[in-house]
């Protein structure tokens, strides 16, 4: 068969649009404290997550990683970055990236998710390239559920954007936990 002929047999069979389901979110809603349930999921996904104050940052994060010395920082909040990127930077020259500090957007409670933009990383691989992530988040753009998550984001421009939920990770059939095998070795989040 050729390619037109598989494609005009794929266009006849296409099944009918079904319209989305509806969704009643109120039932949805919880009476929770957001921001120490975010905390509790970022744990329980394998992250840790700091309450610090806004002046503290930098110390922080060296007490956190004091042997970091690739350091990329893509936000004004941090002056620990030992390296420069751009957006034209070649994404196989962070190879050896010890740590990237991002900012988040905004966190989802119930997972311990956060949402990280393009602009926040630059680059789109800087997240899950490093060793080590540190992303510093608002406390107060903490979210319940991922329902209220993308209504927030559903109004933002078309391009990248990840939720991160803990430090990459995969397990195999028999169980075997693999920390680090998609991305970040570990992921620290800084509430400030």
């Amino acid at each position: 068969m050729s390619r037109a002929t598989i494609l005009g047999l794929v266009k006849m069979n296409k099944p009918e649009s079904l319209p989305l389901p509806v969704i009643d979110e109120n039932a949805f809603k919880e009476e929770i404290d957001l921001k120490e349930t975010f905390k509790s999921n970022v744990t329980l996904v394998g992250g840790q997550i700091k309450e610090i104050e806004p002046n503290s940052i930098d110390s922080e994060i060296q007490s956190l990683y004091p042997n970091k010395t690739k350091i990329v920082s893509i936000t004004n909040k941090s002056t620990l970055g030992t390296v420069q990127i751009s957006p034209n930077t070649d994404p196989h020259t962070l190879q050896d990236i010890d740590l990237a500090i991002v900012e988040g957007d905004l966190g989802v409670s119930e997972n311990g998710a956060i949402w990280v933009t393009g602009e926040a990383s630059i680059l789109r691989a800087l997240p899950f390239i490093t060793n080590d992530l540190v992303i510093l988040l608002d406390k107060t753009k903490i979210c319940l559920h991922m329902l209220d998550a993308y209504k927030l984001i559903a109004k933002r421009d078309r391009t990248f954007g990840v939720f991160i939920s803990g430090p990459s990770k995969t397990a195999d059939i028999e169980q075997c936990l693999v920390v680090g095998a998609h991305g970040a070795m570990s992921l620290t989040v800084l509430l400030i």
